[in-house]
């Protein structure tokens, strides 16, 4: 039996500083999912936010109803829908318009929505959008697998409510359920049987509760008479690769201090440097953070697998620390270098070539007394008197080597 391949792509949330042309961040964010899906990356998946001024995309359906149209295979997932904004009925109808416009490579990313400030401009209590959370993936799914659904909660409710068209596919639209350090996306996955989306994996809080995590939505599967698939779980982490390790480390100059700033200041994620140290340092060598080549990010992989115990697929979280050129190349040498080597995909290749070169000299035997055989086949045929000056040269050298 076949050995399954670790999947790649990016989750894209997106980083787009605001002294960019936003015309042209847009762009950019469409042009690197046109990227990925020609150096035969799987997915891609695009966040929801509302607020900080960097992340731009208020509609993952949008973004991703375009970049269905300017790709080919690429796997396109909202990363991820802030479920306590919207009524389920009308997200289950627009996710259902997604799958049908992809021709079935739309995946439903969910979860509370990660600042608290798209939050408070619609007066939603920070401590209630983990519960309206919750409150919104039942009847999502049941809604999602052609049900019929009557529910009422003190936010919205659903009288028969039911989608039109059924899933484009037998396979139905794939749900995923965003999770970091807290139980509530593991618990939320295991107990309707959807996929897990662990943002932030390699922090050094998620990077330790992956196991326990995992463990968490199995045992609440099988209390739903589910079984969680490693193949659904997504990991995600930054990622930058170069030729070299000093070439990575100049390339992630270029953003490294206001991504930081962002991510600490405005998004009010743990990812503060401490006092006195390079942060490029400090990410290496806490883990959060490829900077390096193709090898340090088949490490890294690695290592997320010893301590997850297994997963489906890596998601490289897309950022602003090097220039467009460099993001770009870093993508490629990804999918050239480190991509073949984890999933063994040039095994074969490599050992067709050991075997030549360990049988070099027979070959090679063989091929010159084949050639010299037909050379001197052809100067008994016609006489050596008769042959031109370079066949009479081509005849001695091969008696030579003949004898």
């Amino acid at each position: 039996m076949a050995q399954s391949r670790l999947r790649f792509g990016a989750f894209i949330p997106p980083h787009n500083p605001p002294d960019e042309n936003p015309i042209l961040a847009l762009e950019h964010d469409m042009e690197l999912v046109e990227w990925l899906d020609k150096l035969n990356y799987d997915e891609a998946w695009v966040g929801e936010h509302h607020s900080g001024g960097w992340e731009i995309t208020a509609s993952p359906e949008l973004f991703i109803a375009g970049a269905a149209q300017r790709t080919r295979t690429i796997r396109l997932g909202t990363g991820v829908s802030s479920l306590p904004y919207h009524h389920p009925l009308i997200l289950a109808d627009r996710i259902r318009q997604l799958d049908y416009m992809t021709r079935g490579r739309a995946m439903f990313g969910v979860g509370p929505g990660s600042l608290p400030s798209d939050a408070y401009m619609q007066a939603i209590p920070t401590p209630r959008v983990r519960d309206r959370m919750e409150e919104a993936i039942e009847p999502l799914v049941r809604l999602l697998r052609g049900e019929t659904v009557n529910c009422k909660t003190d936010w919205f409710e659903l009288k028969n409510a039911s989608l039109m068209m059924p899933s484009y596919n037998a396979q139905g639209v794939e749900m995923a359920v965003a999770n970091q350090v807290s139980p509530t996306g593991a618990k939320a996955a295991g107990k309707f049987g959807l996929s897990l989306l662990s943002i932030g994996a390699t922090s050094t809080g998620a990077f330790n509760a992956l196991g326990a995590n995992w463990d968490i939505a199995e045992e609440t599967a099988r209390e739903h008479g589910h079984t969680m698939d490693r193949s659904g779980w997504r990991l995600v982490g930054p990622v930058h690769v170069a030729e070299t390790r000093d070439k990575a480390r100049e390339n992630v100059r270029f953003g490294l201090t206001r991504w930081i700033d962002y991510m600490s200041k405005v998004a009010a994620l743990p990812l503060g440097t401490p006092p006195g140290v390079d942060p490029v340092d400090y990410m290496i060598e806490t883990g959060f953070a490829v900077i390096g080549t193709p090898d340090d990010f088949v490490a890294q992989i690695d290592r997320l697998n010893q301590q997850s115990g297994g997963f489906g697929c890596f998601l490289y979280l897309n950022h602003h620390l090097a220039d467009w050129a460099e993001t770009k190349r870093s993508y490629e040498l990804i999918a050239r270098f480190a991509v073949p080597k984890i999933n063994k995909l040039n095994v074969n290749r490599q050992a067709s070539e050991d075997w030549l070169r360990d049988n070099n000299d027979v070959f090679k035997g063989e091929l010159t007394a084949a050639v010299g055989a037909k050379i001197a086949e052809h100067a008994a045929a016609k006489g050596i008197d008769k042959l031109s000056p370079d066949y009479l040269a081509l005849f001695n050298a091969s008696q030579k080597s003949a004898g």
